[in-house]
This record gives structure tokens, sequence and C-alpha cells, in this order.
């Protein structure tokens, strides 16, 4: 048993408080740059760094906000005037996390499928990560679905790599966050999502049970069960609700901590559509709290707006606050669409 299990408790209980969600900011310096290059910003470390200063001193974030996942560069970096991000962090009342995979990786033997790697060194990197002040960190599995894929062996191999990963960070004082993504990507349906969510569940829980992960002490980040981008059949808000919540409640032990969401390549509004229907209609049936770890879902209306010029860093802050708020308030059930015409006259 871990020595850190009340500290893990305790953090994995305030990462899904209600009316709050997990900001995930922790997108590569390749990732950032190329964002950065669609709409003219430099891709420097500088550029860099004044984006996630934007992010981190937004006044009230921290209202709706538990706490950001960083990147490996931004855990090390100051503001502008010289502050560590992470004493921004702890003095706005959040939890600091962090990204601790190296990224998905070709699997050998299936085409067109990936495992994530980074458990070498992970033992050393996350007593180095602790010391500096995280508190929790991400994994991140891709599961693509395709006419005969997943295999067995890309849902075994993602699954056992989060179950160690998971092992290790309880061991060395920071909650995990499960990730096994299943992609948006293709033509699948409901159904078909339905089904391989369903085997990647019940897989994951699987090696987590083998390899002694605590479940109340970790966060399970799924993505919801939608139809690919691709489908002719596109679901009802309600219909991806209700598949989503039948699938957790049937694979997801109840002393799970808490679910946080990935938005997945959803618009911002199905996003948090999604998520308050399921708070609104299931909510009652959940025994954990099921709420949000957004990306581009929070924050592109700030990266659009702040295009690296710094004098519109106030009105950036704003646009991210609002959809931070949205967000929260769909963990809660009680998002609607009018917020979003709101948003567009202002």
């Amino acid at each position: 048993m871990s020595a850190y299990v009340q500290e893990l408790k305790g953090t994995a209980q305030a990462m899904v408080a209600k009316g709050k969600g997990i900001l995930a900011m922790d997108e590569s310096n390749g990732t950032c740059n190329k964002r950065f290059e669609k709409l003219g910003i430099p891709a420097t470390q500088e550029y860099r760094q004044a984006y996630r200063q934007l992010i981190l001193t937004t006044p009230g974030l921290s209202e709706y906000i538990s706490g950001p996942i960083l990147y490996d560069e931004t855990i090390r970096q100051n503001t502008q005037e010289g502050v560590p991000f992470l004493k921004v962090i702890a003095d706005a009342g959040m939890i600091p996390g962090i990204k601790v995979d190296t990224g998905a990786k070709d699997l050998a033997g299936h085409a067109g499928e990936k495992v994530t790697e980074g458990l070498d060194g992970l033992r050393d990197r996350i007593a180095e990560y602790y010391q500096m002040g995280a508190r929790f960190a991400k994994w991140r599995a891709v599961i693509t679905i395709g006419s005969t894929i997943p295999s067995r062996a890309c849902i075994e191999a993602n699954a056992h790599a989060l179950a160690r990963y998971a092992a290790l960070c309880q061991e060395g004082g920071l909650v995990p966050i499960v990730e096994p993504e299943v992609l948006i990507d293709g033509d699948h349906t409901l159904e078909h999502c339905w089904h391989v969510t369903d085997a990647a569940l019940h897989e994951v829980f699987n090696q987590l049970h083998t390899q002694n992960v605590a479940y109340d002490q970790m966060i399970l980040k799924p993505s919801m069960v939608i139809p690919g981008k691709a489908c002719a059949q596109q679901a009802s808000v309600g219909a991806v609700a209700e598949a989503t919540i039948s699938c957790l409640l049937k694979n997801v032990p109840a002393s799970v901590a808490g679910i946080a969401f990935l938005s997945g390549g959803q618009s911002m509004e199905q996003s948090s559509a999604h998520l308050s229907a399921m708070n609104s209609l299931f909510g009652s049936q959940c025994p954990w709290p099921v709420t949000f770890s957004y990306a581009r879902a929070i924050q592109q209306p700030a990266l659009d707006h702040w295009a690296g010029d710094a004098s519109r860093v106030d009105e950036a802050q704003k646009r991210l606050l609002t959809r931070a708020q949205y967000n929260s308030a769909a963990s809660v059930g009680e998002y609607s669409s009018d917020m979003e015409k709101a948003m567009a006259i202002a």
C-alpha cells in the first residue's frame, strides 16, 4: 500500500470537486507550435511561456478549474515577472498536474495502431515531479476504430501500460489520470463505438486490478461514446449521454474517485452539451462525479483572440474563463446552448 494513501484520496476528491474540472494544457511543444503556426504566432519558447502565463494567471480560474495538467517545459517555467508557474497555481488554490507519457508510437506488428510509451525511468520522473510540487499525473492511450481494429493486442498493450503507470504514480504520491481515448476519427456508428469502449474499459480495469491500483485514488479520463466524424448517422445529445453512461456503469467500479471526460475532437458546444446531458439525465445513477478534463474546448477562443498579441491578454482571459464557466455548469447538468448565444453577443 502506498505511503501516500490519505493524501492521494484527498487530492483525487479535490480534483473532481462539485462544479470543477481539470484543464488539460499539457500539449507537447510540437503540438503547441502547430497551433501557433496556424494563427501566425512565432513557434518559440518565449511565446509558449507567454501563452501559458495567460492561461494560468486568468483571474477567477480556480472557481471552475481544480488544477491544470502541465507539460515538462511548463512545470519548469516562470512568469515574465519571474514567479514560478507552480507558485502561481498553488497561490490560486489549484493543484498542479503533469503529463508523464512520452507519446503514442506505432504498435509493432499491428498496422494503424498505437501504443503509448514512457514507462522506462518513470519512477524517477515521478519522484522529481512530486518533489517539485505536482500532485497528479496523466497518461494517454490511443485506440483507433477501423474495419478490423482495434485488435486485442492493441487494447491489452495499452491497458497494461496504463495500469503500470497508475501503480507507479500511486507509489510515488501522484494521483493517476487514466486516459484510454477511443478516437472520434472514422465512420463508425454509435453502437460500434460503444462496443470498442466497452472492451477497452473492461481490459483497463482488469489490468488496474492486476497491478493493485487503488480505484479511490485515481481519476478515469475516458472518451465519450459517440459516432465517428464521418458516420452518416450522427447521434442526438441524449443518445450520446445515454450510451456513454451505460458503458461506464457497466465497466467502472463505484469506488473510482471521479470521471473527467476528454472532449476528443468534438466542438466546444458539443462537448459541453454532452457532459451536461449526462449529469442532468443520469447524474442520480452515477456513483462517481462526472466532470471534464478539456483542452481546446476551453482554450481555443482565448488562443484565437490572443494570437500572440500582448495587448489582447485581458480579453483572451475572459474568453477562457467563460468556457471554463460553461463547462462547470455542464458538470452539474446546468449548461444550455442559450449561454453560447450570450457569448456570441458579447
